[in-house]
């Protein structure tokens, strides 16, 4: 379990493949939050102290449930802070990492932060999710998005088949696997290495039932 600053740092250099330049991505990324942070909420004052752990490991465990090879763009659903989406394009700056954030002043922050990171491949789309044209996506991920049945109906016409979901869902993420209704999927839940408590959706979605 990565209960640290340090461990969060530690774990990122070996299990998490950070090298030199996404570390070098990732600190811009905690100084440019903490900087904005004082003049919009972008995240709990309190998280900023264990923002490694909180926010930065919690984000890139996520790609341990990708494939390497993975090229098919991913798709990060309301990145708010830049949580998962920018950790995600900073540790793999070869994947077109689309960031769908309506909030206006959020989605300038993240452009901002793209540009100062050096994201050439990431994308912010400052559009509610409904606005945004279908196309087939290769991972989806949402992070305090919205409860899982509701996620689906929204964001189900981005996927195959084939397409990978990861959905932090902390101590209800049992609970909401448990009470989906009307899909079919392989989702099951992982268990967070950031939080004791928390879990992770991960798994196919192969559409609606009927």
């Amino acid at each position: 379990m990565i209960d640290s600053e340090q461990a969060a740092r530690t774990w990122l250099v070996g299990a998490g493949g950070c090298d030199a330049l996404a570390m070098q991505r990732l600190e811009r990324l905690v100084a440019l939050l903490a900087e904005e942070n004082a003049h919009q909420n972008l995240v709990s004052q309190a998280s900023l102290a264990q923002v490694w752990r909180r926010h930065i490991a919690d984000s890139a465990q996520l790609l341990t449930h990708v494939p390497c090879e993975i090229s098919s763009p991913w798709l990060d659903l309301g990145t708010g802070a830049g949580f998962p989406g920018l950790v995600i394009a900073a540790l793999r700056p070869d994947l077109q990492v689309l960031m769908v954030e309506s909030r206006a002043k959020r989605a300038e922050w993240l452009e901002r932060a793209r540009i100062e990171m050096g994201l050439d491949q990431a994308q912010v789309l400052g559009v509610r999710l409904e606005q945004l044209d279908s196309r087939k996506i290769g991972v989806i991920s949402a992070r305090a998005f919205a409860p899982l049945d509701k996620l689906l109906r929204l964001s189900s016409r981005f996927s195959t088949e084939a397409t990978i979901w990861l959905l932090p869902k902390g101590r209800s993420a049992a609970q909401e696997l448990d009470e989906l209704r009307g899909w079919r999927h392989m989702f099951h839940v992982e268990q967070s290495l950031t939080d004791p408590d928390a879990g992770i959706i991960v798994g196919n979605l192969s559409g609606r039932k009927g």
